[in-house]
């Protein structure tokens, strides 16, 4: 399908306010920078063909779809967010990245929080967010999905079940055509890094070889534990050579739902433990004796992983870099 606006103003009744609505059909894929004011093309992972006459100047993002735009030099464009920007106790969000969020609105902070009246208010030109499963745009509620797309464009980028870097070079690409410089010299050097460290984690594999690591995140009740083929950095870290433990039991097509008292169904010589606010860190698990009893957490092993990635090279070679030195000074102590 595809999504063609023009710069015209139209008055459109959301919610009482003004906002701009779409005509015309394009078939072009991902246009050119448009930093010296050409037009903007860009086809999504939807089939969503977007052309307007110039740039978008106001975009909204969920939090860390603008913090991976910003990284590759998308700056001024990002009006709004969507998605968690601010922790609970009032610190900026890991996921905003490099993101002010005193210059950014935010429209919602959790899930099923978008305010539309703010959204309107802004004036969007596009909005751009993840897709976990297709056709799905990420912390845009479905209640009022139809409302929100009738007031810009829209763009997803698939995020799942493909590989990092593949995610990556759509946002790059996406960036390069809101008229970011791919060559400048921060871009350059985040993805030199990123380079660095997969060739890191390459080298600690192969030095340090054997290893399994279990990427899992922890509730009250259950340990998830993660399918590698689902998560884009899980499936490049196998990619890389890492002996990442693919769960025999996945429900709802991401993880398997461990009890506590079967939390040590997997053997596992590294654990990569979800680091995201809402999940419990291993300070919270002290008290579940089999966690503690876990070879990889008698060990010390326990690596923290933010399960929800920020896609850019800036985003993503901390936690390559983490992974290397964790493989190589880890022990091989599962049975």
């Amino acid at each position: 399908m595809s999504f063609n606006v023009s710069r015209r103003g139209l008055l459109a009744g959301v919610l009482g306010l003004g906002a701009l609505a779409a005509c015309g059909d394009d078939k072009s894929g991902a246009g050119p920078a448009a930093s010296g004011g050409g037009p903007f093309a860009f086809t999504d992972d939807r089939g969503t063909n977007v052309s307007l006459g110039a740039a978008p100047k106001k975009v909204v993002a969920y939090v860390g779809t603008a913090a991976a735009l910003h990284d590759f030099g998308v700056t001024s464009a990002i009006a709004g967010t969507f998605g968690p920007i601010k922790t609970a106790d009032g610190g900026k969000d890991a996921l905003a990245g490099e993101l002010d969020p005193a210059r950014v609105e935010s429209l919602g902070n959790a899930w099923g929080e978008f305010n539309i009246e703010k959204y309107a208010a802004l004036r969007p030109e596009l909005l751009v967010t993840n897709m976990y499963e297709p056709n799905q745009l990420w912390y845009v509620p479905e209640d009022s999905r139809d409302k929100i797309l009738a007031l810009a464009p829209s763009v997803g980028i698939t995020v799942s079940r493909t590989s990092l870097p593949k995610v990556i070079q759509r946002y790059a690409d996406l960036a390069q055509a809101l008229g970011a410089d791919l060559a400048a010299r921060p871009v350059a050097d985040a993805k030199a890094r990123f380079d660095a460290a997969a060739d890191a984690v390459k080298a600690a594999v192969k030095a340090n070889g054997g290893l399994k690591v279990l990427a899992a995140s922890a509730s009250p009740d259950l340990l998830y534990v993660s399918d590698p083929k689902v998560y884009a950095d899980l499936s490049y870290y196998q990619e890389l050579g890492v002996e990442v433990i693919a769960p025999g039991a996945v429900t709802g097509g991401y993880f398997e739902n461990l009890s506590w008292e079967n939390a040590d169904k997997y053997k596992a010589d590294v654990i990569l433990l979800d680091s995201r606010a809402q999940a419990l860190q291993p300070k919270d698990l002290t008290a579940k004796p089999t966690w503690a009893g876990l070879a990889a957490v008698k060990a010390g092993q326990v690596v923290p992983w933010q399960s929800e990635p920020r896609f850019s090279h800036a985003g993503c070679a901390g936690a390559l870099e983490t992974l290397a030195k964790a493989l190589t000074g880890a022990k091989k102590v599962a049975s």
